[in-house]
């Protein structure tokens, strides 16, 4: 089991590592789950945006991609972030970018997780998870 923060094209500094790990290990827990492998990758708009086309065929850009590995009841993936576009979405809800960005890697996690937000009552459930988790931080 091993939660990992790296940077991909970007020069970026991620603040409260040993609290944010224990977090999201808490969190899968309140899930019924198991931490297994997690890569965090911290990137730009650009490089998330080829990702995005490459293995996902869709032109678009967004703050996150998550690729799901989990095996039962052990959560594994890859979550890749664009960096610039929390910072913008910070700014556009009117939050800190600490906030946003633990927003955005609680996303990812409850994906890993199980949950879906295709739908809006899917997004609805995933937000109000992605609010309970915050206040466990």
């Amino acid at each position: 089991m091993a939660i990992g923060f790296q940077n991909q094209e970007i020069e970026f500094k991620l603040k409260e590592v040993l609290r944010l790990k224990n977090w999201i290990k808490k969190v899968i827990a309140n899930e019924g789950k198991k931490p297994g492998q997690l890569n965090f990758v911290y990137t730009s708009d650009e490089e998330l945006f080829k990702i995005n086309v490459k293995f996902l065929n869709h032109h678009t850009y967004t703050d996150i991609i998550t690729f799901d590995y989990c095996e039962g009841k052990m959560v594994q993936g890859d979550i890749m972030i664009s960096v610039d576009r929390v910072k913008e979405n910070a700014q556009k809800f009117k939050v800190e970018f600490e906030q946003e960005l633990r927003r955005v890697m609680i996303h990812g996690v409850l994906h890993l997780c199980g949950y879906k937000d295709k739908s809006e009552k899917d997004s609805i459930k995933m937000r109000a998870k992605e609010n309970q988790a915050l206040k466990i931080f």
